[in-house]
C-alpha cells in the first residue's frame, strides 16, 4: 500500500509539472499491477479524454463500468455509462446491465437501454439473451406492439408457452381497450393449443362471432381437464346451449347455477332451447326444478320474469303452457296470463278438445271481459260444446248464446257435417299449429286435408299457402286432373291472396280500427311495436312485417319484426339496411310500392339483403310525427304480389296510429317516471293525481277513446284511525295497494287518493267496464280484512267516465270528471257503502243564435 501510494503521488506531481503523457503512464501501470483500483482508473480515462485518446478512454470507462455494476453501485455507474455514451457505443451486455440497474429509478433510461441491447443481441445471433431483454421491454412498456415482438420472437425460438402469453397478454389488453382482440387470442391458442386462458378466449370469441360448433370443439379438452377453470366451464356451457345442444349442457348449467343464484339467465336459456329442439318433458322438468331452486333463494318474481323472456316466442306444448298459466295465476301477472290463456285456446282448439278450449276463454273472460277478439273466439266454439257450456262461457259478455239444445256436441272431424265447415275447420287448427311452430300437428291437419279434399289447394289460395308455409307439397296417385280451360304451360308462383271482401280484407276498417284499438292498449313503445307487426303482418298475411323507429340517416332506436309461419327470420344486420334504404326513399317519395324487389334499381344498395331473405315484393310507408320523419313501416312478401292503393291509404292510417300510441306510451311512462310513488304499496302519491288525469284527457282526445276514474275507498278514515290506530290503518292500505297495483294493466294508473281511499285511471275504459274492474279487485282483496278485525273489507267505488271532447280545455275535462267521482263515491256511500256507483256526465245543450 504504501508503494502505492508512493507512484500515485508520483503520477500526481507529473500533472502539476504538467507533464500529463507521464502521469497517464504512471496510472496504467498501476493499474496493469492492480487492476482493483478503480480510483486510479477514473483518473487515468479522464486524461486519456484530455489527450484525446478516446479508445483507450472508453476501453477504461467500460471496465470501470463494469466493476461498478458488480458492485451495486448505481450512483457512479449511472455516471460511467453516460460518459461511455459520449465517447463510443455500450456493448449490448453493458446497455442490459445498465437497464436492469436502474430499471425503478428511470423507465425512460432504462427502456432504451433495452431496446439498444435487444438490437444488439439480435443483430449478433444472441436471440434467447434478446428475448429476455425484451421481456424487461414488455414489463415496462407492456403495450400491444411490444407483446406482438415477445411472441413473434418466442415463436422463432420455437418457446411456444412464452409465445402464446405474449398473444394472448396482447389480446386482453386491446379487449381493454375496447378493441377487437379475436385475432389475438386465435394466434395464441394457434400457437399453443394447451395455454388455457389462450383457449378460453378463442372459444368465447368463437361463440360471440356465432361458430358455436367449433367453440365447443376449442372448449372442450380444456373443461376436460381435471383443473379446469370455472370460466372454461361457463363458456363450454353457452357454447353447447348456442349450437342447440342443451341436454350436454344441463349438467353445466345446474353446476353454474348452485354456485351463483343469479346465473339463472343460463338455465333460462337453456330450457328456451329444449323448447325449440321439441324436448317438451325435458323444458317442463327444468323450469319446475329452477323454480324449485328460486323459491329458496326469494327469487320467484325474477324467475316469472325470465321465464316469460326466454320462452314467449318459442312453441311450448300445451303441458309447458299450463305451467305458465300458473305461475302468471300465481304472481298477479293478470296480462300474461290472459295472453298464455287465449294461446292455450288456440292449441286446444286446433287439437280438438273444445271443452278445454272454453275453460281458457271462461278462465281469460273472468279476469278481463273486455278483450278484444273474445266474440271471435266465443262463436268458434259454437256447435262445439253443449248448450249449457257454452251459454255458461257467454254469460262472461253479458250475451248469452241461443243454442239449439239438440245441436250440443260437434260431429268428429273426419266424418259428417257441413264440408266448408269441416274444410275451413282443419285449415284454421293447421294455421294455428304453423302459428305456434308446431310444424308436426300442422302437417298431420293438412294431410287429413289432402286426403278428405284432394286437390283442393288448386282453388283455394289460402290452403294453398298453408301447404307452402309447412313446406308441404301435396302428392295424389292416379291421373293428372283434367287441365282447366286456357290454362297456362307453367303454373305461376303463388301469389298471397288478398283476401278482398272477407273479413281479413285490408280494407275491412272494423278489423284495421281493432289493430289500433291493440296498439294503443300497450303501454310502453316495444308493445307498440311488437303489437302492430303481429297485428298487421297477420292481417295483410304477410311474409314479414317490420317497424323501426329511426332518423333519417341515423340506425334505428327500435325495431322489431313478425314472420309468418314457415318464414326465416331475418338478422339484425338485415333489418337496419332495409329499413335505412326504405326510408330513404319515403323521405323522398312517400310511400314507397316495389313488385319486383330483386330487380329494382332502388334497392340495389340492399340487394344481397333482398336476396337473402327471398323478397319479391314490398310496401312500405313512412311514421310520421307532424313533418318529422321517425321511422317507418314494412310489409315484405316472399312470392310475387301486386299491392292496392287500399293497402296503401291503410297502411299509413295505420302508421299514423303508431306514432300517436308511441308518443303517448313514452308520455305516460315520463308521467309514472317523474310522479313519486310509494315503495311498500306502489301506488302513485296524491301530488301526481291531476297531472296522470291530464296526460290520460289529452291522450283520449287526440285518440278519440274514452278513459274513466274509479275511486275506491275502503273505510271511513276517522272513525278507522282513532279505533285502530294510524299505523294499524297504514299497514292495511300498503297490503291493498300491492293487490290492486298487481291486478290493473299496465296501462293503468293507481294513485293513493287519501288514508283510506285510492284512485284508479283506466285508460280505453268506459263507466260500464270499470264495474268489472272493480268486481274483479273484489274477489282478488276477498281474503283481506279489515284492520284490527277480522271483518270482510268493504269496498265503495265511485265511478266517472271521462268527457273526451276536442272542443273542451283539457283542464276544464279534468276538474269536472275529479268533482263527478267525488260526487259517485258520496252517492255509494248514501247507498250503505260496499256498493259501486257510476255518475253520467251532464253535456250542456249548444244554445243556437
Amino acid at each position: 500500500m504504501a508503494d502505492l501510494a508512493k507512484r500515485v503521488e508520483k503520477a500526481e506531481k507529473y500533472l502539476q509539472k504538467g507533464k500529463t503523457d507521464h502521469a497517464l503512464e504512471e496510472y496504467l501501470g498501476i493499474l496493469r499491477d492492480d487492476p482493483n483500483q478503480d480510483a486510479v482508473r477514473q483518473a487515468a480515462a479522464d486524461l486519456c479524454v484530455s489527450l484525446n485518446r478516446t479508445s483507450e478512454a472508453a476501453e477504461l470507462l467500460g471496465t470501470l463500468f463494469d466493476r461498478q455494476v458488480s458492485v451495486g453501485d448505481v450512483k457512479n455507474a449511472n455516471i460511467t455509462y453516460k460518459k461511455l455514451q459520449r465517447f463510443t457505443t455500450p456493448t449490448m451486455d453493458q446497455s442490459f446491465r445498465f437497464g436492469q440497474l436502474i430499471e425503478k429509478s428511470s423507465k425512460k433510461d432504462a427502456l432504451d437501454a433495452y431496446e439498444s441491447a435487444v438490437s444488439g443481441m439480435i443483430a449478433a445471433g444472441r436471440k434467447p439473451d434478446a428475448l429476455s431483454a425484451l421481456k424487461h421491454v414488455v414489463a415496462l412498456s407492456p403495450t400491444v406492439q411490444n407483446y406482438k415482438r415477445e411472441g413473434e420472437l418466442a415463436a422463432e425460438l420455437f418457446d411456444v408457452r412464452a409465445a402464446a402469453e405474449a398473444f394472448y397478454q396482447a389480446g386482453e389488453l386491446e379487449k381493454k381497450e375496447g378493441r377487437d382482440a379475436d385475432s389475438w387470442y386465435e394466434r395464441a391458442y394457434t400457437t399453443d393449443p394447451t395455454h388455457s386462458l389462450a383457449a378460453l378466449g378463442h372459444g368465447r370469441a368463437l361463440r360471440l362471432k356465432g361458430n358455436a360448433e367449433s367453440a365447443v370443439k376449442v372448449l372442450e379438452p380444456l373443461v376436460s381437464a381435471a383443473d379446469a377453470p370455472p370460466e372454461a366451464r361457463e363458456a363450454y356451457c353457452r357454447a353447447l346451449l348456442a349450437c342447440g345442444r342443451p341436454l350436454d349442457a344441463e349438467p353445466y348449467v345446474w353446476e353454474l347455477l348452485e354456485k351463483d343464484p343469479t346465473q339463472a339467465d343460463e338455465v333460462g336459456t337453456m330450457i328456451g332451447a329444449l323448447l325449440q329442439a321439441d324436448q317438451q318433458e325435458k323444458a317442463l322438468e327444468a323450469a319446475r326444478r329452477l323454480e324449485e331452486h328460486q323459491q329458496k333463494h326469494n327469487r320467484r318474481r325474477e324467475f316469472v320474469v325470465l321465464l316469460k323472456e326466454k320462452t314467449e316466442k318459442l312453441g311450448a306444448s300445451v303441458e309447458f303452457l299450463e305451467y305458465m298459466v300458473e305461475q302468471y295465476n300465481t304472481n298477479n301477472r293478470e296480462q300474461d296470463y290472459c295472453v298464455t290463456l287465449l294461446k292455450l285456446f288456440d292449441l286446444y282448439y286446433a287439437a280438438g278438445n273444445f271443452i278445454k278450449a272454453g275453460d281458457s276463454l271462461d278462465a281469460a273472460a273472468e279476469v278481463d271481459p273486455y278483450e278484444p277478439g273474445h266474440q271471435k273466439r266465443l262463436e268458434m266454439l259454437r256447435g262445439k260444446v253443449d248448450a249449457s257450456r257454452f251459454n255458461a262461457v257467454a254469460n262472461r259478455f253479458q250475451n248469452v248464446a241461443k243454442v239449439d239444445e239438440a245441436g250440443g256436441a260437434a260431429a268428429p272431424l273426419d266424418t259428417g257435417g257441413d264440408e266448408s265447415t269441416v274444410l275451413e275447420d282443419l285449415m284454421l287448427q293447421a294455421e294455428i299449429f304453423l302459428q305456434y311452430s308446431m310444424r308436426s300437428k300442422a302437417v298431420e291437419r293438412l294431410n287429413r286435408i289432402q286426403k278428405l279434399f284432394p286437390r283442393e289447394e288448386d282453388k283455394n289460395d289460402k290452403l294453398r299457402l298453408l301447404y307452402h308455409n309447412a313446406g308441404l307439397s301435396p302428392k295424389y296417385d292416379g291421373a293428372a286432373p283434367p287441365p282447366a280451360a286456357a290454362a297456362p304451360a307453367a303454373a305461376p308462383p303463388p301469389v298471397a291472396p288478398t283476401a278482398a271482401g272477407n273479413e281479413g280484407a285490408v280494407d275491412n276498417f272494423a278489423r284495421v280500427t281493432e289493430i289500433t284499438r291493440n296498439i294503443y292498449r300497450q303501454g310502453n313503445v316495444k308493445g307498440v311495436l311488437f303489437a302492430a307487426v303481429n297485428d298487421v303482418g297477420r292481417h295483410w298475411e304477410a311474409s314479414r312485417c317490420v317497424a323501426g323507429l329511426c332518423t333519417p340517416g341515423k340506425p334505428p332506436s327500435a325495431a322489431l319484426e313478425y314472420c309468418a309461419p314457415g318464414v326465416k327470420q331475418s338478422d339484425v344486420m338485415s333489418i337496419v339496411k332495409l329499413i335505412g334504404a326504405l326510408q330513404t326513399l319515403a323521405v323522398s317519395k312517400g310511400p314507397v310500392t316495389i313488385t319486383n324487389a330483386p330487380s329494382a334499381p332502388e334497392l340495389a344498395s340492399v340487394k344481397q339483403h333482398v336476396d337473402g331473405l327471398a323478397i319479391q315484393s314490398l310496401l312500405a310507408v313512412p311514421l310520421m310525427d307532424g313533418d318529422e320523419h321517425v321511422g317507418v313501416l314494412i310489409l315484405e312478401q316472399c312470392a310475387a304480389r301486386a299491392w292496392r292503393q287500399t293497402d296503401i291509404f291503410v297502411l299509413k292510417t295505420i302508421a299514423d296510429q303508431m306514432v300517436l300510441a308511441v308518443n303517448n306510451s313514452r308520455l305516460r311512462s315520463l308521467v309514472k317516471t317523474l310522479a313519486v310513488t310509494d315503495e311498500k304499496s306502489g301506488l302513485l302519491r296524491r301530488a301526481s293525481y291531476f297531472d296522470v288525469l291530464l296526460s290520460e284527457v289529452r291522450r283520449a282526445v287526440q285518440q278519440n277513446s274514452t278513459a274513466c276514474v274509479v275511486l275506491l275507498q275502503f273505510a271511513k278514515a276517522g272513525a278507522l284511525v282513532k279505533e285502530v290506530g294510524e299505523p294499524a290503518v297504514e299497514s292495511m292500505m300498503q297490503q291493498i295497494g300491492q293487490v290492486v297495483t298487481s291486478h290493473v294493466r299496465q296501462n293503468d294508473v293507481a294513485l293513493r287518493y287519501d288514508l283510506t281511499t285510492i284512485a284508479l285511471v283506466l285508460s280505453d275504459t268506459n263507466d260500464k267496464n270499470a264495474f268489472f274492474v272493480v268486481d274483479k279487485l273484489r274477489k282478488a282483496m276477498s281474503g283481506t280484512k279489515m284492520a284490527g278485525s277480522d271483518k270482510p273489507l268493504p269496498i265503495t267505488a265511485g265511478i266517472a267516465e271521462i268527457v273526451a271532447r276536442a272542443n273542451f280545455d283539457p283542464i276544464d275535462i279534468v276538474t269536472e270528471v275529479i268533482n263527478r267521482a267525488e260526487q259517485a263515491l258520496d252517492v255509494a256511500r248514501s247507498e250503505g257503502g260496499d256498493k259501486a256507483h257510476s255518475v253520467a256526465p251532464k253535456l250542456e245543450p249548444v244554445a243556437v243564435g
